[in-house]
């Protein structure tokens, strides 16, 4: 079953996110069984050739790969779905207006405004109408919600048709609040309450990104009533594993 069907019944599904370009890491979590790789163009140094070699490779596992854009902008979503793209993860979706823009990025007329051209997508201008129902069938749009204007039009946003799912991003959203990082405080724990609720209204699966690799917290998500969540990123499960396991060796070793 497709990504896309996943989301449209609402299945939980765990993702992670990838930030670095060796096809190797991409490939072992692929293997290790995540449902969904976002690969992270936002905040890593991955350009768009290196982009398009960890697609081939998640293709090759068969696991989706999601492009988080640098922003919102059209000519970016053409290139990445042209490099073969299951969808993309638009940041700072503040309107339904900004929702709009990136569905019409995403797919041809007369749905979208996306230019046709021959790539990697399209077979290489060997498959064009194929992938044209391809696109249909499995092409996913998740936005991100990151901003207090965002909460507030949270209904409009979700209500957009050709939009998938969302994922909220809990430090950009509390820094909107005036309140950098500060995720527990009331008003932020209230406006994650209120994007949840209007998911739930609108029947579009959502979640939030769980940065640091700790399973409670995912499943405290899930219990919340999550069901499409990133779990850590790349480089904070290296982290993680190599400094628990060093200190772990060490306290040992002074025994």
């Amino acid at each position: 079953m497709s990504l896309k069907s996943r989301l449209n019944r609402s299945e939980l599904t765990i993702g992670s996110w990838v930030t670095l370009g060796h096809s190797s890491i991409a490939e072992i979590m692929a293997e290790a069984g995540f449902d969904w790789i976002v690969l992270d163009m936002e905040h890593s140094v991955l350009e768009l050739s290196e982009v398009q070699a960890l697609i081939q490779v998640l293709d090759g596992k068969q696991c989706p790969a999601i492009v988080r854009l640098t922003s919102n902008h059209p000519d970016l979503i053409k290139r990445v779905m042209d490099a073969g793209a299951t969808g993309i993860m638009v940041p700072m979706i503040k309107s339904a207006a900004d929702a709009e823009v990136a569905v019409s990025g995403v797919y041809y007329p007369p749905r979208g405004q996306r230019g046709v051209g021959l790539a990697r997508a399209q077979g290489y201008g060997n498959s064009f109408q194929s992938y044209r129902q391809w696109l249909e069938d499995n092409a996913v749009v998740i936005v991100m919600i990151e901003h207090v204007d965002a909460v507030k039009a949270i209904d409009d946003i979700l209500a957009v048709p050709g939009v998938d799912g969302y994922i909220i991003g809990p430090y950009d959203l509390s820094g909107s609040m005036g309140r950098p990082g500060d995720l527990n405080h009331p008003d932020v724990q209230t406006a994650i309450t209120q994007i949840m609720q209007a998911g739930h209204r609108a029947q579009k699966p959502g979640g939030i990104h769980v940065i640091e690799p700790d399973p409670q917290a995912l499943q405290q998500r899930i219990q919340a009533g999550f069901n499409f969540l990133g779990y850590s990123l790349d480089i904070r499960i290296l982290d993680s594993i190599c400094r628990t396991h060093l200190q772990s060796i060490r306290a040992t070793l002074k025994k």
